[in-house]
């Protein structure tokens, strides 16, 4: 039987690092994940969902700690949960807490370098302490870090063995804005260095900001995914909403509502937002319009492109 070609599928990359293969779980009778089945490559990838959308579990089978009901997982060709080499490719920032309070930053770190069999654990365990800003507070117990310094030792501790793929389950939890500003660089320069990042979140404004591809999750299964833009297009049968900044907004809107592909339009004192069944007709219009209506038109922007939406859409669409 012949495999079929996902060379086009959104669900799935061209040169697959991570690979869920109708990969489900179940716990009793609840199902966590059902027949999922994606593949992930080089940069980053944002797992959005709400919390229950299944995401954790999807992460840890990925990660080989939960064995799927029923498909498989791979790392970089291996089953984690049956190869442990595959962690020497492998990273992982869990969601819990998964540190040892009593042990200082560096001791953790180092640690986890050598559960890894880095060859020179101390040089390894500095570059990590630098890379997330906690050199200063490396000789202070874990207790004693606020969350977001957990959350960095936790990341620390991931990248230690310089690792080809990280999985990051809700790194960004706890963090204040520079710690989370400064994690989101970092990811982002992981993923411009080839590597494969998986990062879930269900803050959408945190995954618009650090991922160029997107796989949404509702109840457990894979709801979309592709690019933000592919992700909007791709709901042809939703009206858009488009706005126009203008200096004449009432004549402009009495003129653009004449177009079949206006269902709507709100008028503002600088501008109006129209809802469009047909994008395209509608900007082929608006320069006539302004044209007719002697409105002079400073911006025009898409109001629903942002993850919010999209993700309103999924989780609802009706």
């Amino acid at each position: 039987m012949t495999a079929p070609d996902r060379s086009t599928d959104a669900l799935h990359v061209d040169e697959p690092t991570v690979v869920a293969n109708r990969l489900s779980k179940w716990f009793g009778a609840k199902v966590a994940v059902s027949e999922v089945d994606c593949s992930f490559g080089p940069g980053v990838t944002g797992l959005l969902g709400p919390n229950g959308a299944g995401k954790t579990t999807l992460l840890r089978a990925l990660a080989g700690l939960l064995t799927p009901s029923a498909g498989s997982a791979t790392i970089l060709g291996r089953d984690p949960g049956r190869k442990p080499a595959a962690y020497r490719h492998l990273g992982f920032v869990p969601e819990d807490e998964a540190v040892y309070g009593h042990m200082t930053a560096r001791r953790f770190i180092r640690w986890s370098a050598a559960m890894s069999k880095v060859n020179d654990a101390g040089a390894a365990t500095v570059r990590a302490l630098e890379t997330v800003h906690l050199t200063k507070d490396a000789d202070r117990a874990l207790s004693t870090f606020s969350k977001g310094m957990r959350q960095r030792a936790k990341v620390a501790a991931a990248l230690v063995h310089d690792p080809e793929v990280l999985l990051l389950d809700e790194p960004l939890n706890g963090t204040d804005p520079l710690q989370r500003a400064r994690l989101i660089e970092l990811f982002l320069d992981l993923g411009q260095q080839g590597r494969t990042i998986i990062v879930s979140s269900h803050v959408l404004a945190e995954v618009e900001r650090m991922a160029g591809r997107v796989v949404a999750m509702v109840d457990g299964r894979v709801a979309a995914a592709g690019t933000l833009a592919a992700l909007r297009d791709a709901m042809s049968d939703k009206p858009r909403l488009i706005r126009i900044d203008t200096d004449r907004p009432r004549p402009l809107a009495r003129r653009l509502l004449g177009g079949e592909w206006v269902e709507s339009v709100r008028v503002g004192e600088d501008g109006i937002e129209i809802r469009t069944s047909d994008a395209r007709a509608l900007g082929l219009d608006i320069a006539a319009g302004a044209r007719e209506a002697g409105a002079r038109i400073t911006a025009v922007s898409p109001e629903d492109e942002s993850l919010d939406s999209v993700f309103r859409y999924l989780v609802n669409p009706r």
